[in-house]
């Protein structure tokens, strides 16, 4: 399977919104559960970027 930018995007972000909608809908209070999902948000985008530059790294080494 090669990826493009809308294969990533896609399987990035499909994981994502189910996680963060199961955190939105739990039974945590509402300020947590948004600081939550920022967190889950950011943490995913600096996976997502160290990966690509992996990748990178490793289709050129």
């Amino acid at each position: 399977m090669e990826f493009d930018l809308q294969k990533t995007v896609l399987l990035f972000t499909i994981p994502l919104l189910v996680i963060i909608g199961g955190t939105v809908t739990s039974p945590m209070p509402q300020p947590i559960s948004i600081g939550v999902s920022v967190g889950i948000a950011l943490f995913g985008v600096l996976a997502l970027v160290v990966g690509i530059k992996h990748g990178e790294f490793r289709a050129t080494h």
